[in-house]
């Protein structure tokens, strides 16, 4: 095992956490580690091993249970393998997204050991997090094991830098084919050139402005984007077949159904549309009692999540769940991705505060 014998010091923790390569499908010697650690530093904690996720559970008969979870897998390298620590700052893949707070986690669970909490605590950590949804852990805990999981309220802990990231948008995207018949590029009136067909959609699509939609008194920013066109077949063939595709970040105020509508109105003129993925948004639940009993104790400012992350799992459960954890959001995924002593230390210090450890 090569994790510290203490989870004291929060960023020599992360440091080493970062020196365990796991991008998404490889988290198993990850998950080894920590799955011994908790054996010897939280021996109280009824610990599950299911292929490369971990839970640990308290089981002390109070009412309700707040779930602390995070993902063990990283996004590929990119020149930043490896934890280098300048003073109290950790660099290093997986540094904010999301190893910081999986040392935060492993703290707590340290820290549960011969304490009273104010509520029974899981801590999960699982993996495919970063990857398509089929692979996802937590996709598969919540289909085959969900009893491990249930709980009053969820947190995970995405790096938010020290806010409550209430909510996460939805995400959407199609793919969208245009249609056309090839001749030689001497004589275009032969054909009919998709790519040209594809223009107007194009143009109506550059020009559309996204909402900013209000949900619980938070203002989620709503995207559109083209992130891929193909077509053409060679330099001297008018292209018979152009097929773009469009991702959308929607507001919790609608249903992948209503977003889909939405999209498929400003792709008018396509020939075919088909649905790639889509991912359900979460409400930020900040009327929910148990929510704003906890936000309020917490005293720490809210904001949106623009993006998506398993909140919205646990939404679609009927369970709420907030974002919370140490790092940056916007250097994420990034080659200078870090994470600061700081911020681990302030987001430790509000789940001890939530939980009563302190």
């Amino acid at each position: 095992m090569s994790l510290p014998a203490s989870a004291e010091d929060l960023l020599a923790l992360t440091a080493a956490l970062v020196d365990v390569p796991s991008v998404s499908h490889e988290e198993a010697e990850l998950a080894d580690d920590l799955e011994a650690w908790l054996g010897a530093h939280a021996p109280t904690l009824e610990v599950t091993r299911l292929a490369n996720t971990v839970v640990a559970r308290t089981n002390l008969g109070r009412d309700r249970r707040v779930l602390l979870g995070g993902h063990l897998d990283t996004v590929p390298p990119n020149d930043n393998a490896g934890a280098r620590v300048d003073g109290d700052v950790c660099h290093g893949l997986g540094s904010a997204d999301m190893k910081g707070g999986v040392a935060v986690l492993l703290r707590i669970a340290e820290e549960l050991e011969g304490a009273a909490p104010h509520y029974d605590v899981t801590l999960l950590f699982y993996d495919c997090e970063e990857v398509e949804e089929e692979w996802n852990g937590l996709r598969t805990l919540f289909a085959e094991h969900s009893g491990l999981i249930a709980c009053d309220l969820a947190i995970m802990a995405e790096p938010t830098d020290g806010w409550i990231e209430a909510g996460c948008q939805g995400t959407l995207a199609l793919r969208a084919v245009f249609e056309g018949a090839r001749a030689h590029s001497a004589r275009p009136w032969k054909g009919e050139n998709a790519i040209h067909r594809a223009a107007e959609t194009l143009t109506r699509l550059a020009g559309h402005e996204a909402d900013t939609v209000v949900v619980d008194g938070l203002e989620f920013r709503e995207s559109l984007q083209v992130v891929r066109i193909e077509g053409g077949v060679a330099h001297n063939v008018v292209p018979d077949e152009c097929s773009i595709v469009v991702n959308r970040r929607f507001a919790p105020a609608y249903s992948v159904e209503q977003a889909e509508a939405q999209v498929r109105d400003l792709l008018d003129g396509a020939d075919r549309v088909e649905v790639l993925n889509a991912s359900p948004a979460a409400a930020p639940n900040l009327a929910d009692p148990f929510v704003a009993q906890l936000v309020d104790g917490l005293g720490l400012d809210v904001r949106p999540k623009l993006g998506w992350t398993d909140v919205a799992r646990f939404a679609a459960a009927g369970i709420p769940a907030l974002n919370l954890g140490p790092g940056d959001p916007s250097v994420a995924h990034t080659r200078d991705e870090h994470v600061t002593r700081e911020s681990l230390d302030r987001v430790h210090t509000a789940l001890v505060g939530l939980l009563g450890l302190g």
